[in-house]
């Protein structure tokens, strides 16, 4: 079995290049159902289309659904942060143990949880 890799291949090639057409085609199909009056479409034989009203609805209405995803992926987080009274703010299992004794005098310490009774004595003590 091959490694999936992001390098360009001729599939890859192919498949940008129809999506790239059916999005120009689409485009065009859009304009033409938006700006063409009914009656010259009925002419032509193309009688079944939405309303005009949903040419402008569905773009205003994906602009709003976009810009609503700020606030609501915040409350998303929101719910998903653990109490302030919770043993997950205070430590992980995926961070390394530091003890403050262990450093050299004057070294940068290392990046890692501290216990709370050391993160008591360093503000109140």
């Amino acid at each position: 079995m091959a490694e999936h890799s992001p390098s360009p291949t001729p599939e890859r090639a192919i498949y940008g290049f129809v999506l790239y057409l059916t999005a120009y085609v689409g485009f065009v199909v859009y304009l033409v159902w938006a700006y063409v009056p009914d009656q010259w479409l009925d002419a032509v034989g193309l009688s079944y289309w939405p309303q005009k009203y949903w040419a402008i609805a569905m773009p205003c209405y994906s602009c709003v659904a976009f810009l609503l995803m700020y606030p609501l992926y915040l409350g998303y987080v929101f719910l998903n942060t653990p109490t302030l009274d919770s043993m997950d703010n205070i430590t992980d299992d995926y961070s390394p143990k530091v003890s403050p004794g262990s450093l050299p005098e004057g070294a940068i310490p290392l990046i890692g949880d501290l216990s709370i009774s050391e993160v008591n004595h360093r503000l109140y003590m």
